[in-house]
């Protein structure tokens, strides 16, 4: 039994080293070279894209804000006809690539596209001295078109926060003689606070993480910076720096994240009486609607509408060889990572769950899954540099092994094939496929555990003959999370992909670049409907749990 309880703990271990490896390589990295490419680089350009960084982050958080929480504070606290409808259908725009948003917006609000053409059609303008018009490729339509795609983050945590309010805190207040804004001031936003600090933070390491967006707008960030560090100066060790850089801005904001769920657990509690929804009608109610439909059409509707109409417009382009083979490209390496993925935190929770008995070794393998979960707050571009170094070093490990058995060498095995893929996206993902299986196991009653070893079933027979039966849906629910977000992803498949070889992500993402979108409509439909499965799953779970929590 022992050597069972070890055989797992191994493998617990080895998955943990398997995530904090890019970590430790980018570190590596950073002080195993020459500073002097990095000064260089700070006194000519790289201040401005701090600087950008900053103001990026700042202002898609701002409208962010302004779009979540009007929308939160109407579906949590008012009554009207397609209220349960606007609570999911405002979360939508998650599933649709900011990248994509940036194309469409730039074709609709250019000075070629169709509106400038109408309002010249319309007034007579022939010039563009003639009239003033926003530009959309700037930092601040990079912010607009960001904050549309995140927004859901704040305000889906917001309306959660506000639905669990007590009724009877509020009643109080009245009695007292305290006006509404003395209530909201006192009452409503310390309550909400800790719960739109979370939804900041995601925004804001979101948008830090940003590639395709600021890419196409050519605004210079951070994330830029290790680009042209790496590919365009063949520099490795400043953009590694820089990527170090970025780690330490996305550890403030997940030890923001993690006070304010501290902060969460002393302000929710003891509620008697669930808050009342009062009903809209009126104008109010034509404002309601027009704020909401207004917000889900530019965020949602509008792009999906354009998309789905080049899709028929050019159908016959894109429905060819190609299509096919990069969403062959995408369902491999998605599939084998979701198992993979999956595999790896059944590993690491059923250790967890082996080590309860153990204090000492319960919180190391805790700690395994603490540290297993910081993937997801890497962004694939840090991930991409941290892993290029140790495949790179396991290829030539492999080949100098190879050459010395004068075996016939095999290439770029790790590095230079969809390993590199695969590997990047079981790592980023690891947290989802870890946080869906916990809530899983935590349903399993201890007491079938301990039945198990009374009878002498221990380890592996254990988790075969009990806890899988009884934690399948959790299996399906996150290998689909996994297998999803491996379809979306952009930022590491355009780093580690091997040559000749596409997924549908960097398809589309290639043609938006090109200017060309419209070939390539079709593929970007697919990303999106693959998109809107978790989003919808996940929103409806989270209203109808918060609805019998009332």
């Amino acid at each position: 039994m022992k050597n069972q309880y070890l055989s797992w703990k191994t493998f617990a271990c080895i998955t943990t080293f398997l995530v904090l490896l890019p970590l430790l390589a980018v570190i590596y990295q950073a002080f195993d070279s020459d500073i002097n490419n990095l000064i260089h680089f700070w006194n000519t350009t790289l201040s401005n894209y701090a600087i950008h960084s900053s103001l990026l982050v700042i202002g898609t958080v701002s409208l962010a804000l302004l779009f979540a929480l009007p929308s939160a504070w109407i579906v949590a606290n008012y009554q009207f006809w397609g209220q349960k409808t606007l609570q999911w259908l405002l979360c939508l725009p998650l599933a649709m690539p900011a990248y994509l948003i940036a194309y469409l917006y730039t074709d609709l609000l250019d000075y070629s596209g169709s509106l400038q053409k109408l309002l010249r059609s319309i007034f007579g303008w022939e010039m563009p001295q003639d009239y003033w018009f926003p530009q959309i490729r700037t930092l601040y339509g990079a912010c607009f078109v960001l904050a549309l795609v995140l927004y859901p983050y704040i305000f889906l945590l917001t309306r959660v926060a506000l639905l669990e309010q007590s009724e009877n805190l509020i009643q109080s207040a009245k009695l007292l003689g305290a006006s509404p804004i003395q209530i909201f001031r006192r009452i409503t936003f310390p309550l909400i606070r800790p719960a739109i600090a979370v939804g900041i933070a995601l925004v804001a390491m979101e948008t830090l993480g940003d590639f395709g967006t600021v890419s196409y707008f050519a605004v210079t960030t951070l994330t830029t910076a290790i680009y042209d560090s790496w590919l365009g100066f063949q520099d490795l060790g400043t953009a590694s720096r820089i990527s170090i850089f970025m780690l330490l801005i996305i550890l403030f904001f997940i030890i923001l994240e993690q006070y304010s769920r501290h902060k969460q657990k002393h302000y929710q509690r003891g509620y008697e009486k669930k808050k009342s929804f009062q009903k809209l009608t009126g104008w109010k109610l034509v404002v309601v609607y027009l704020w909401c439909g207004g917000l889900l059409s530019l965020a949602f509707f509008i792009p999906f509408g354009q998309l789905l109409y080049w899709s028929y417009d050019y159908f016959e382009q894109s429905w060819n060889l190609d299509f096919m083979e990069f969403a062959i490209n995408s369902l491999k390496v998605s599939i084998t990572a979701s198992i993979l993925t999956v595999s790896l935190a059944l590993i690491l929770q059923f250790t967890h769950r082996l080590s309860r008995n153990s204090k000492i070794w319960s919180s190391i393998t805790k700690s395994f899954l603490q540290f297993s979960s910081l993937g997801y707050a890497i962004p694939g571009t840090v991930l991409a540099i941290g892993l290029l170094s140790p495949l790179s070093f396991a290829d030539h490990s492999l080949h100098s092994i190879l050459k010395y058995f004068e075996l016939p060498t095999v290439g770029l095995v790790f590095s230079g094939s969809i390993f590199a893929l695969i590997l990047a996206y079981t790592i980023r993902f690891l947290a989802m496929a870890i946080g869906s299986l916990e809530s899983s196991f935590s349903r399993i009653s201890p007491a079938l555990d301990m039945a198990s070893q009374t009878m002498g079933k221990n380890g592996f027979f254990m988790f075969r003959k009990i806890h899988f039966p009884l934690i399948s849906k959790g299996i399906i629910t996150a290998g689909l999370m996994v297998f999803i977000e491996s379809m979306k992803e952009l930022n590491a498949s355009l780093l580690l992909r091997p040559f000749n070889f596409d997924t549908l992500a960097t398809h589309v993402f290639t043609f938006t670049s090109d200017e060309q979108l419209e070939r390539a409509a079709l593929p970007a439909i697919v990303l999106v409907l693959v998109g809107l499965i978790p989003v919808i799953w996940l929103t409806r779970s989270l209203i109808s749990q918060s609805e019998k929590e009332r």
